[in-house]
This record gives C-alpha cells, structure tokens and sequence, in this order.
C-alpha cells in the first residue's frame, strides 16, 4: 500500500514540475510531452546505431516496437491502444484476404473509418493534441502498406517504375508491421515512408559506407539546429503572434490593411510550429540511416529520403505552388502516390487533384475548416497556373516579366500576395469550426474568395486579348 501511495506521488510529482515547466515556457503540457518525445528519438538513433546495427532483424523490429510504445503511452496512456487495435487488424487484413483489391478496399475503409470516428468522438473547437495525431500518420502508413502489398502479387511488367520500387514481394509479419508503425522516429508526426525502406533499414543497407555504421550524424546535426532556430523563433513569438488575437476585437476594430498584413504576418508564423517538429524528426531519420536516400551525380551521400521540408524553397519561393513542393513532402509524395495517380482511370486530372485534396481534408479531421482551406488550396493553384500560362504565351506580358530593374518589384508583390492568401487559407484550417473563420472571413470581406474568384472568370477573357491566335504567330514569323 505504501510502495504505491509512493509511486502515485511520484507520478503526481513529476506531472506537476512538467506542466510548470510548460506554462513558463508558454505551451500546454501535452505540447511539451510532445516535444520532449520527439527529441528522444536521438537518443534512441544513438543506441540503434551502438548496439543494434547489424543485428539480428527481429531485435530491432522489438526495439522500434517497444520504444514506439512506450512513446505512446508517454503521451497518451492508456489509449495507445488505438494504434495497437489498428496494427493488429491491419495484419490480419494482409494475412486472411490476401493480396486483393478487396484487402485494399477493406484497409481504406476500416483505417479511415477507425480515423474519422475517432476525430468524431475526440473533437473540440480547438487544436488538442491527442491519440487522434499520430494516428492520422499511421493510418496513411497503414493504406500505403496493404497498396503495396497488393502490387507485390502483379506481375512486375504491369506496374509503374515508381510501384515495382515500393511493391512488396514477400509477407510481412506481426513484428514486422509493428516496427515499421512504431518507429520512434516517425511515430509522432512522420514523416511518411514504406515498408520496403524500412526493411533496408533494418537490413543494414542504408548507409553510405557498406558493411559500416553511416555517417550520418552531420547531416543529422544540421536538421537538428536548423530545426532548433525554428523553434527558438515559434518559442519567442508566439506570445505575440496567435490566432486567438484573430477573434478579437483589436483585431475587428482595426483597419482593413492592418488586418490584412496581420492575417499575413501570422499565416507565415503558423507554419514554423510544423517545420520545427518535421526538422527534427528528419535529424532522428537521418542519424539511424532512414534518410539515405543513394549518391548524386558527384559520388556524395544524399540524405533527404525522410525530409519533411525544403527550407529554402519554402522562404523564398513567391508561389503557392513552391509552398505545396516544399511543405509536408512526403505526405503529399504519399498522396501523389496512393491516391491521386490511382485516379488515372477517371481521365480528368482536375478531377483527380480536387478529390485528392477532399482525402486530405477529410484525413486532416471533420472540421469545416479544414474543407474550406483545401478548396482554396485546389482554387489558388488553378488560378496561379492560368496566369503563369498567361504570362508565358503573351508576347507583351512576358517582355514586361523579363525586364530585370522590376524584377525585386514583381518578387515583393508576388510575395505579399502569396503570404497574404496562405494566410488567408490556414485562418480556416487553424480556427476549424466556422463559427470562427466565418467571423475573421467577414472582417475582411472574403478578400481571398473574391480575389481568386474574380481571376478565375477574368483570365480567360484576357488570355484572348492578351495571347494572338497561332496563325496570326505564324504570320509575325
């Protein structure tokens, strides 16, 4: 009786300092386990790499397995047994019907089914981190899992190039699937990558140095400070810059441009609380060796398999599609993959990525204002292709494009416009219910809506004044 009084005071103790620990830091206590699991994983990568490279398969698949655990249980108790439900089923999917369409069919539905009803029974007006979040990443693991499975029983000339590398071609077993869902490095919050990679991984075959440990705690270091200076950054900031101040009357009473340049201010500033979980999570990736990812043209090791974020490009591209190639890669690698080229026989492409993004907004969760920022998203990139088409094919658009003095002139604009209706964009995705993006909407008129809707229906009009008719192209040849 009194060993146990004593190890709930213990406990009792330690959930005390932590959530101290977390309000003077300014986060939740959930958020701090959160972050403190992630960086465990370097740990974790360390003594992979002293004392199970190499080793016996099954030993690191128990050790990604328990380690994968005990994170879930850091985290969210005694509800890590969602995912452990899920795995199980998952394999017994694999095992009892085989590799048929009906096992994929009964994957997506069961996995999915499983995701959104939790998102149903889970959900607040909020962002709350619980069970729900890392299962959404082992839900697409899972899909991607049973997908390949299936293509490992087709004859190897009927797949793509891109199919035969990820097709699995021998059975998977209980171990197996569990360390590959467990992997402390990718648990959390990904990134996404396949069973096939995995099991190189744990047959010692990434590395740059064969037969060897690789060396890979530079490149692992980089992702870790870089992704420590975004940290530091989101840590300093977001006292200051939060969605919160959004709904307030500061905000509504305020002038129409500061309401517009704060909406841009944030809607950049939001995001840097994904970059740094995705940075430091690709340092862990990269230190166990998941991040090879072969040799360029030069002979040097590349190691951006695992890489959740191209950092540069995500600064300084001005277009919403440079965000979209540089934000969440893998996820959007996964859905490219598994769900958009598998819509070929549909034979609309427009189609295809519009249904595409319904599946990420319903796997993001039930809220409208997921929905809503994903048709933003799908209108933005049609409206920037028509006019980075426009531009091309007209004569006098591209010669005032190519003048260089303007060049910092169209880059700043480019920019503003950018921020401004990504931030625009993620108001809905981060206020969720709409209720909320609803009222912020209103406050500036629905900007982004008209604005991109206008173009939509105006740019046609201006491509036929704008671009001449092949003959007359001829003619002026």
């Amino acid at each position: 009786m009194e060993a146990e009084l004593t190890r709930g005071l213990q406990w009792g103790f330690q959930d005390l300092s932590l959530n101290k620990l977390a309000t003077s830091l300014g986060a939740s206590e959930q958020a701090l386990r959160l972050i403190i699991s992630i960086f465990l994983g370097y740990p974790l990568a360390l003594f992979y790499r002293r004392y199970l490279f190499y080793k016996d398969s099954y030993l690191i698949h128990l050790f990604h397995t328990f380690t994968g655990l005990s994170i879930a249980y850091y985290n969210f108790g005694t509800q890590l047994y969602h995912s452990l439900l899920c795995i199980v089923l998952q394999f017994l999917i694999l095992r009892l019907m085989g590799r048929t369409i009906t096992a994929v069919l009964t994957t997506f539905c069961v996995q999915m089914g499983y995701l959104l009803a939790g998102y149903y029974n889970t959900a607040t007006g909020t962002y709350d981190i619980k069970w729900t979040m890392p299962h959404c990443v082992l839900t697409l693991k899972l899909i991607g899992l049973a997908i390949d499975y299936y293509d490992g029983g087709k004859d190897q000339k009927s797949l793509t190039s891109e199919q035969q590398i990820y097709a699995i071609r021998g059975v998977p077993s209980l171990l197996e699937v569990a360390g590959f869902s467990y992997f402390y490095g990718a648990f959390l919050v990904g990134p996404q990558f396949s069973m096939n990679h995995y099991m190189k991984l744990v047959r010692g075959e990434l590395t740059d140095v064969p037969g060897k440990i690789p060396n890979s705690t530079i490149p692992a270091l980089r992702r870790l400070a870089l992704g420590l200076v975004y940290l530091v950054g989101y840590t300093l900031l977001s006292p200051h810059i939060t969605e919160d101040y959004l709904l307030s009357d500061d905000y509504e009473n305020g002038s129409f441009w500061f309401r517009c340049m704060y909406m841009l201010l944030w809607g950049k500033f939001v995001l840097y609380k994904y970059v740094t979980c995705w940075l430091v999570t690709e340092g862990v990736c990269i230190l166990t060796g998941l991040g090879f990812n072969g040799f360029d043209e030069y002979g040097t090791a590349k190691w951006d398999a695992c890489a959740n974020m191209k950092v540069w490009l995500f600064e300084t591209n001005p277009r919403f599609t440079g965000t979209i190639a540089s934000f969440n890669i893998n996820t959007n690698a996964w859905v490219s993959r598994y769900f958009f080229k598998r819509l070929k026989f549909l034979g609309n492409k427009v189609l295809s990525q519009g249904l595409s993004l319904l599946f990420l907004a319903l796997w993001h969760g039930l809220h409208s204002g997921y929905l809503v920022c994903f048709q933003m998203e799908f209108l933005i990139v049609i409206v920037e292709r028509q006019a980075a088409s426009l531009i091309r094919d007209s004569p006098v658009l591209s010669r005032l494009a190519s003048i260089t003095v303007l060049q910092p002139v169209y880059y700043l604009v480019q920019q503003t416009i950018h921020w401004l209706f990504m931030g625009y964009s993620m108001t809905a995705f981060c206020l969720f219910t709409w209720d909320k993006w609803m009222k912020v909407y209103k406050s500036i008129y629905f900007l982004g809506h008209v604005f991109f809707l206008s173009l939509l229906f105006i740019l046609p009009y201006v491509r036929k004044v704008m671009v001449p008719r092949k003959e007359k192209l001829k003619k002026m040849e």
